[in-house]
């Protein structure tokens, strides 16, 4: 089994040069670029992203060893090492023939499953073109898993919770608004077989949650982190300008329940836990943000079913199986060197 991430830089050095790999090729504004690496050197250069990852392999073989099953779990990433060229000759040093690969995004897009399976087919490549490598494992991406039963209920505990939190003359009337990634409308639109299933795919795990922890409650889907040029149109409202209309329309409590990512990274600690919350400050609103599921015994044991359901030949599903046109979008090529 593969842990396959987004990766994070490992110290102030590293910020610029991973930044560089993320957005290479996307026409980022510099500006842009620098605002975010100070969001990293806030935090001494260091991503959360991976000792988060760290934990969840951890977990991961505790749960396989628990269930019995013998299988190693590897660790790659697409933007920084350990990367997952890295990861695979290791596989194929130690004699591995398969690999079920799980990303650690659960839904779909072009950055959150598409350019997973890239990521897989060029490690592979990178391997087949090395004369001195061994023959390296064949792989599969394991499917989405956003409405997987433990991802659910480890939302649905953190959003319980973070309602809790609230005082309690606002935690019966606090607004609940669902969070994720923000990308280009475009992007969006060819997400999944017919399109649009990134957005669809939050909406219903969104729901599911809400439905767990708090029955008969409505919620927002809003958007963040927002990373492109200013010409190009992304998913919105921000969660910022939510923020505002919500405190305009008479609101005076939020929680907020970041559905699009699976563990705290500094996306979510930095785009939440302070602008947004700075934001709501600013505001007069009463603010809670719920946790991710990170290592949550439910969200691991549903990782575990996933891959025992591949391995016993179960029918292929979105994000395993997709169609050649599947998230497909169309990007600049590159100047040659």
């Amino acid at each position: 089994m593969l842990v396959l991430g987004f990766g994070g830089p490992e110290g102030s050095d590293d910020v610029m040069p991973f930044l560089l790999n993320v957005t290479r090729g996307r026409g980022i504004p510099p500006e842009r670029l620098e605002a975010v690496a100070e969001h990293y050197h806030h935090f001494g250069g260091v991503s959360p992203i991976n000792d988060q990852n760290k934990a969840l392999v951890a977990a991961l073989e505790a749960e396989l060893t628990g269930a019995g099953i013998d299988l190693p779990v590897y660790w790659g990433n697409r933007n920084w090492a350990p990367y997952v060229e890295d990861a695979w000759r290791q596989m194929a040093d130690d004699g591995i023939e398969h690999a079920y690969v799980l990303a650690t995004s659960a839904y779909a897009s072009f950055s959150g499953c598409r350019q997973y399976h890239e990521d897989v087919a060029r490690a592979r490549v990178a391997l087949e073109l090395d004369p001195s490598a061994p023959t390296g494992p064949t792989g599969e991406k394991l499917p989405h898993y956003f409405d997987a039963p433990g991802f659910v209920q480890a939302n649905a505990e953190a959003l319980a919770a973070a309602i809790a939190s609230l005082p309690e003359e606002v935690r019966g009337t606090a607004r609940l608004v669902a969070t994720a990634h923000s990308i280009p409308n475009a992007m969006a639109a060819v997400a999944g077989p017919g399109g649009g299933a990134y957005e669809a795919e939050l909406q219903r795990a969104a729901q599911l949650v809400v439905e767990a922890a708090a029955p008969g409650r409505d919620f927002d889907l809003v958007w963040q982190s927002r990373s492109g040029p200013p010409s190009v149109p992304w998913l919105e409202p921000d969660v910022n300008d939510h923020l505002r209309a919500l405190a305009e329309s008479g609101e005076t409590a939020v929680v907020l329940f970041p559905i699009g990512f699976i563990s705290d990274h500094l996306e979510v600690i930095w785009d939440l836990d302070n602008e947004a919350e700075e934001t709501a400050g600013e505001l007069g609103l009463a603010f809670a943000r719920a946790a991710t599921a990170g290592t949550h015994p439910a969200f691991v044991a549903s990782l575990r079913e996933l891959l025992v359901e591949r391995r016993a030949g179960g029918e292929p599903r979105l994000g395993t199986n997709c169609p050649a046109s599947c998230c497909f979008v169309q990007r600049p090529a590159r100047p040659a060197a």
